[in-house]
């Protein structure tokens, strides 16, 4: 049997796994099971397939056989950007099933070559240590727990440990396709290299995890309520890097030149729908909104020293504004 990173911290909990049917999810369904966890399932038909509709009627016959919930979703036809708005669509599913039902985690089952493939996506467009390696084996996102257990196992051993117990799976035939990006640096790069020296990236990226979390400590997000954070800055430097890894967290990936900007401004709009503010040592991030609040409003946020571009957000959401008395 595989090794099932962070169990004990699954125990007892309330887990949702993102399921597909495909090699990774599968080996993580199974392995939950021989480890006893307790979990529920959800899948997405995205409806570019036939198979698809075979996947989903796997997934609800296989809840059926070991007693378990299948969440089920149909995505609209993206005609551009799938990828981007295949995600958003995903995670927005899953978190509304999260607050629905009051899970407290989410599982999804990214495993070693993901590591790599995102790895070397982002060396290719210049990212510095935080920005490579952006799968973190746990998250904290609001209102729950993002587990990632298969980051140390290879695609090749998960595949190995379904076959060795003849466990079913299914295999998307798209991701064969040069069509995207991360399909070509898999087939091209990430694969064959993990095939030939799987056990020393492990080890690296081990090492890895351990230098960004102490990178990290140079901040630390004090107030986080819908899209809206507030960040300490424990030293100037660390601005840019503390925007970089909220903003993608909140599912916006800057580039190196929006970094750079960051780094300088005090007051500034990312791509025409973020406000990031800095205000001291306090960081403020939020979705950049234009519209009229009354004078009062304003100036509660002048005396709290609420930094003005963040404001329309904090009266859209009715936030406290003495929360953000730090």
């Amino acid at each position: 049997m595989l090794a099932l990173s962070h169990k004990s911290l699954l125990e007892g909990q309330k887990n949702l796994l993102a399921f597909s049917a495909g090699v990774d999810s599968s080996a993580l369904f199974f392995l939950l099971i021989e480890h006893h966890i307790s979990f529920n399932i959800a899948i997405v038909d995205y409806g570019l397939r036939a198979q698809s509709q075979k996947e989903v009627a796997y997934a609800k016959s296989l809840a059926k056989q070991y007693h378990i919930k299948c969440y089920t979703a149909e995505a609209p036809i993206y005609k551009s950007h799938f990828e981007q708005q295949a995600r958003t669509f995903r995670y927005q599913f899953f978190e509304e099933i999260i607050r629905e039902h009051g899970y407290d985690t989410l599982l999804t089952a990214h495993q070693l070559n993901d590591q790599l493939e995102w790895l070397l996506m982002r060396l290719s467009k210049g990212a510095g240590l935080s920005e490579m390696i952006g799968l973190e084996p746990i998250s904290q996102r609001e209102g729950y727990t993002l587990v990632r257990p298969l980051l140390s196992h290879s695609k090749e051993a998960l595949l190995s440990y379904l076959k060795k117990n003849s466990y079913p799976y299914f295999v998307d035939e798209s991701n064969n396709s040069d069509t995207y990006e991360r399909n070509r640096f898999r087939k091209h790069f990430s694969d064959p290299f993990i095939t030939q020296y799987a056990e020393g990236v492990a080890r690296s990226f081990d090492y890895l995890h351990q230098d960004k979390a102490a990178l990290e400590e140079r901040f630390e997000t004090l107030y986080t309520h819908k899209a809206l954070r507030v960040i300490k800055l424990h030293t100037p430097s660390a601005k840019a890097k503390a925007a970089d890894l909220t903003l993608k967290e909140l599912g916006y990936l800057l580039s190196a030149a929006q970094r750079n900007e960051i780094a300088k401004a005090q007051s500034l709009v990312i791509g025409g729908t973020w406000a990031v503010e800095q205000q001291e040592t306090h960081l403020y991030i939020a979705p950049y909104l234009t519209i009229s609040m009354p004078k009062a409003f304003k100036e509660q946020c002048r005396i709290a020293k609420i930094p003005t571009k963040i404001r329309p957000y904090l009266y859209a959401k009715k936030i406290d504004i003495q929360a953000l008395k730090f």
